[in-house]
């Protein structure tokens, strides 16, 4: 029995409380406003946590959002987080060729006038004086090591310095998950380190679209 990948996990969980938020929607005289769904897909979430109906791998996420769902109330935004989960992973999963992906989303940045350094052993820390400019660098062994036939055999750090909602929208937009950005493992100053992984196979929950 193949066992249940990261993705596979995220998504059976965010289709299963949209579900079950379609089915209390049905419901006769249920209250339909932001907060009474939060209250209900909070509920459901820890009962969820508690009988362990979901896998390990998205255990941590739970915690998170039941944590944050007690918390902040409606400002947490757990439907709209699982309907953003479900869309964003649908479509990454869909995607065969992450490494002509990568490229295409890397093609975009250039023509949008991205500082983009592809040819640059990054190997240690490093500072680049970009004016402004957003920018992107991979190093050069990674770039012309783990693409192959556009297909991303080992993963890749992109060293990224933008607004991250803009990067997050143009890596949905090619069918890429990148991980949430990371500034204490960039090696560039005032950049963030992103991976982007073979077959989209992220680790924990991706960097999602707001």
């Amino acid at each position: 029995m193949t066992e249940q990948t990261y993705n596979q996990a995220i998504v059976e969980l965010a289709q299963a409380g949209l579900s079950a938020l379609a089915q209390r929607a049905d419901t006769p005289n249920s209250i339909k406003t932001a907060a009474a769904e939060s209250h209900f897909i909070c509920s459901w979430m820890a009962q969820a946590l508690k009988e362990r109906r979901f896998a390990k791998l998205v255990a941590g996420d739970l915690t998170n959002w039941i944590r944050d769902g007690r918390s902040l109330g409606a400002n947490a935004q757990l439907p709209d987080l699982l309907a953003r989960i479900n869309t964003q992973y649908l479509a990454a999963m869909d995607n065969q060729h992450i490494g002509d992906a990568l490229k295409a989303m890397i093609e975009e940045l250039d023509e949008a006038k991205w500082l983009v350094i592809l040819d640059c052993e990054v190997n240690g820390k490093l500072k680049l004086g970009s004016d402004g400019r957003n920018s992107l660098i991979i190093s050069v062994e990674q770039y012309e090591q783990h693409i192959e036939a556009g297909q991303l055999l080992k993963p890749i750090t992109l060293y990224v310095r933008s607004d991250e909602q803009l990067l997050a929208r143009l890596a949905a937009k090619h069918g890429l998950l990148l991980s949430p950005g990371n500034k204490k493992a960039s090696l560039i100053k005032h950049h963030k380190a992103y991976k982007v992984y073979p077959n989209n196979q992220q680790p924990a929950l991706a960097l999602l679209v707001s």
